[in-house]
């Protein structure tokens, strides 16, 4: 089955008592978003709350979330699929997985779950205002298949939209851009025409999407160069897995094979972290010493692969078998480390006053984060600037009723705290209902007053350029719990499940 398949072969077969179902007005929860934490959500709400009535609203004609958007050549997962799969659906591939691939797999979690009834593609959320009075959200929603106008409202609100924003890249301005002959395509915008085979192609960028792509071009282009202004971390690794592989051979369940290597892979990575952040001269040198394997001696490591900054501090990508740098082995891609001075006819002209001669610029220069998917917020009329509130626990705001968002891990995969966020609301929603309440609202209490107020994410300990530019428009967050963001898998493992909701930090009415 190619992706998109399933759900129009879902779609096709609703029964008319599901059809009129959708046409509720009114939903017990709201889902926003059919990527990978909206279809989590709803198999959590599924499975845990199968009471309540929910839909999950997507802008976009199908699921899948950023991999609808990333349509580039090469499209991949840069964390292991064991991690950023579910926990309840098996991962039976190669840890790193392609955009097909993953969105079969999440085809698979909405057929086998009938999840599709719940769905309503091409919807987007413009507005939401919330009612004291009525206790409920009212959401304007915009359809992009017919133009209609609807108005939805529900108790909850579950924010699934993701972190960045989908219709456009982050592009910086540079002199002569309007000059230059060729092409300049951001990846978030891959046009399906591009021609890029034998042609001269320059990738500014050096993370996770340049990356993915470069490898995947060079098949194809007489040349790549990859641009970049600073070096990036890469963790190398061979696309298999040992344990999985003999656990496969002696027959073991794949749901134990699933778990028993999740669990593996999350102790492995918890043991990298400690190291990078109690050793971080050390990580650097594990991080660059299978690089220094496939280029050999004579290649100029320092200069173009050992960043200024400590290991960590920004997300370090997966290169599946090295790809990557066997890539440039093969003289296939070339690294310019150095800044641009203006775009030419031709191409780049560099600071150092070098110049790359391209035929196509492709710009993986990141994106620009998206505050609850760019939706405007009214509570009680008055506009919600959520950069004045305090987050509780990562995933709610003090004095905004009945809202989760989830946010997922930078240092870990995405998806482990889609299942973690699911856990919890379900038993938010059963500890409100067993105690007759319909609304909870994060508030602080007194003996916070005198709490010091810290940055949604600590520069000092993540920074990419993403966050610097965007961090004023996120909540903060407090030094002490529950208002702390913990965006850590190995502390919310713990804490998440065992929060406690009389602890005073939560008003219900």
């Amino acid at each position: 089955m190619r992706p998109g398949e399933g759900r129009t072969k879902l779609t096709e077969t609703l029964t008319e008592p599901v059809r009129a179902h959708r046409e509720l007005e009114h939903l017990d929860v709201l889902i926003v978003g059919a990527g990978i934490s909206g279809i989590g959500a709803a198999h959590h709400l599924h499975e845990q709350c199968p009471e309540k009535i929910f839909v999950v609203l997507e802008s976009k004609p199908n699921f899948g979330g950023t991999w609808q958007t990333h349509r580039y050549p090469g499209a991949r997962s840069d964390s292991d699929l064991y991690t950023y799969g579910y926990r309840f659906k098996p991962w039976t591939g190669a840890p790193i997985a392609t955009k097909d691939e993953i969105l079969k797999y999440m085809s698979e979690v909405i057929m086998d779950e009938d999840l599709d009834r719940h769905i309503r593609y091409e919807h987007q959320v413009t507005s939401a205002s919330w009612s004291s009075a009525e206790k409920r959200w009212s959401l304007n929603v915009t359809r992009s298949d017919t133009g209609e106008h609807v108005q939805l409202t529900a108790t909850f609100l579950w924010m699934c939209q993701g972190y960045y924003r989908h219709s456009v890249g982050h592009t910086p301005s540079w002199v002569g851009m309007d000059q230059f002959a060729g092409p300049i395509i951001h990846p978030q915008s891959w046009p399906d025409d591009l021609e890029y085979v034998d042609k001269d192609v320059v990738v500014i960028g050096s993370g996770a999407t340049a990356a993915t792509l470069i490898p995947a071009l060079a098949q194809e282009c007489r040349h790549v160069t990859m641009l970049q202004r600073s070096p990036t971390y890469f963790f190398i690794r061979s696309n298999v897995n040992e344990v999985a592989d003999m656990l496969r051979e002696l027959d073991i369940p794949e749901e134990w094979v699933h778990e028993i290597v999740r669990q593996k892979i999350l102790l492995d990575f918890a043991a990298i972290t400690k190291l990078a952040l109690e050793f971080p001269e050390l990580a650097r040198e594990e991080l660059l010493k299978p690089i220094r394997e496939i280029l050999g001696d004579d290649y100029d490591i320092e200069t173009h692969f050992n960043p200024k900054y400590k290991p960590w501090r920004q997300r370090i990508a997966m290169v599946p078998d090295g790809d990557l740098f066997e890539a440039i082995k093969r003289g296939k891609v070339s690294v310019v480390t150095d800044e641009i001075d203006s775009f030419t006819k031709t191409g780049i002209k560099l600071k150092s006053g070098a110049t790359l001669d391209a035929d196509v610029v492709i710009t993986a220069t990141g994106f620009d984060m998206s505050v609850l998917g760019d939706i405007a917020f009214s509570i009680d009329g008055r506009v919600l600037d959520l950069s004045q509130t305090i987050t509780y626990r990562g995933l709610m705001f003090t004095d905004v009723p009945n809202l989760l968002q989830v946010f997922g891990y930078f240092r870990a995969s995405w998806t482990l705290r889609v299942d973690l966020i699911g856990d919890f609301s379900c038993r938010l929603f059963d500890y409100m209902e067993s105690h007759g309440v319909d609304v909870v609202t994060p508030r602080l209490r007194s003996e916070d007053a005198d709490m010091t107020l810290l940055a949604w994410v600590n520069p000092e300990d993540f920074n990419p350029g993403y966050m610097n530019r965007s961090v004023h428009l996120f909540p903060k967050q407090g030094s002490r719990d529950p208002w702390r963001n913990g965006l850590t898998y190995e502390l919310e493992k713990e804490t998440l499940p065992a929060a406690d909701f009389e602890d005073g930090s939560l008003l219900f009415t």
